[in-house]
C-alpha cells in the first residue's frame, strides 16, 4: 500500500512541475546569449510549459480552485510578458509564438 501512495504522488508531482533537466533545457533553447537565464523569452517558455501541466491537472481536478487560481495568475502573466516582447521586439515576439505554439 505504501508504495502505491508514493508511486502516486511521484506521478502526480511530475505533471504539475518542471524536472531541473527541463528548465535547463528550455533555458538553452530561448536564451539569447550565454549568461541569459530571465528574458521574457525564456520566462515565457517556462510559463507556457508550467500552463500545460497545469492546465492537463485541471482537466480531472475540475474543482481544485487553487489551482485554477495559480492557473490564471501564471496564464495573465505570460500574456503580459507576451505583450512586453511585441511592444519591443514584434519579430521575437513572433517567434517565440510560434516555436511554442501559442495561438494569438
Amino acid at each position: 500500500m505504501v508504495s502505491r501512495l508514493s508511486t502516486q504522488r511521484e506521478n502526480h508531482g511530475s505533471q504539475m512541475t518542471i524536472t531541473k533537466e527541463r528548465k535547463t533545457e528550455l533555458i538553452g533553447q530561448f536564451r539569447r546569449d550565454a549568461s541569459d537565464t530571465g528574458s521574457p523569452e525564456v520566462q515565457i517558455s517556462l510559463l507556457t510549459t508550467r500552463i500545460n501541466g497545469l492546465t492537463g491537472h485541471m482537466r480531472t481536478h475540475a474543482k481544485d480552485y487553487a489551482s485554477r487560481r495559480g492557473l490564471l495568475m501564471m496564464v495573465s502573466r505570460r500574456r503580459r510578458l507576451l505583450d512586453y516582447l511585441k511592444k519591443i521586439n514584434p519579430q521575437r515576439y513572433l517567434d517565440v509564438i510560434q516555436k511554442l505554439d501559442i495561438r494569438k
